[in-house]
């Protein structure tokens, strides 16, 4: 009896938790989304506590007890129009070249930059305290990954790091530039010239028929150095170092 009792009072917590959770979900959903909303209709000034709180329906409180303050709250509106903006890359395909995957997304990242220009202002043009947001630290992870894969064909003439940050900080400053300029005034071959540059930069031709040189070859070789397993964690930093060295001279 005391048994089935306990069962029964075990049974009636969960499901009270159950109950509590899935509001505070609902809440969050509806919280990011008037913020969204807010911020897509009237720009960032418009993101108020107030304003977003009325929009959703709920308290104030309720903002800060999931969010934390309003920075956590931007945070949020930033991972979510991040994550959209992730779904559609994922949705392209790979192809065997990993240089025209760069240029398709680079200009998917161009376009969604001025279809949400608050958002994408929001991620990366928006001075805060203690670095990027974590959505922009996101999207630098995805394309360190992509330049791996440039990498790993051999095609890639400097460092990975160098490269990452340079098409990162090309990329995201020419759309910054273009969401700044006017509709009528906007050159979108802009964007196309500096694809083109950072990608002579920091790639080798494909249909080239002598090796890409030092820098290079070190660059390919450092891209599969994680999956190397006869070398200690000591051999493999110090063959990292030295990787690093080569490419970064070249």
């Amino acid at each position: 009896m005391r048994r089935q009792i306990a069962n029964t009072v075990s049974l009636s917590l969960e499901t009270v938790k159950t109950d509590r959770s899935a509001p505070a979900e609902n809440n969050r959903e509806r919280i990011i989304a008037a913020a969204t909303r807010l911020l897509a209709e009237e720009g960032r000034e418009a993101v108020s506590t107030r304003a977003v709180s009325a929009a959703a329906g709920v308290q104030a409180p309720t903002i800060y007890r999931l969010f934390g303050d309003k920075q956590g709250l931007l945070d949020a509106v930033a991972a979510h129009g991040f994550a959209s903006h992730l779904a559609r890359k994922s949705a392209l395909d790979p192809t065997d070249d990993p240089v025209e995957d760069l240029r398709a997304g680079w200009d998917l990242n161009t376009e969604f930059g001025l279809a949400n220009p608050s958002l994408y202002t929001l991620m990366y043009a928006e001075p805060r305290p203690g670095g990027p947001p974590p959505a922009a630290v996101a999207a630098l992870k995805v394309l360190a990954a992509h330049v791996r894969r440039i990498a790993e064909a051999g095609r890639l003439r400097i460092d990975e790091t160098r490269a990452t940050h340079l098409i990162h900080a090309v990329g995201g400053g020419i759309t910054l530039a273009l969401i700044a300029t006017p509709d009528g005034r906007r050159d979108m071959s802009v964007s196309h010239l500096a694809r083109e540059a950072v990608i002579a930069a920091i790639t080798t031709d494909a249909t080239a028929t002598t090796a890409p040189g030092p820098a290079g070859a070190a660059a390919a070789l450092r891209a599969f150095l994680p999956q190397v397993d006869v070398l200690t964690d000591g051999e493999r930093g110090l063959l990292a170092e030295l990787l690093d060295r080569i490419s970064t001279a070249g």
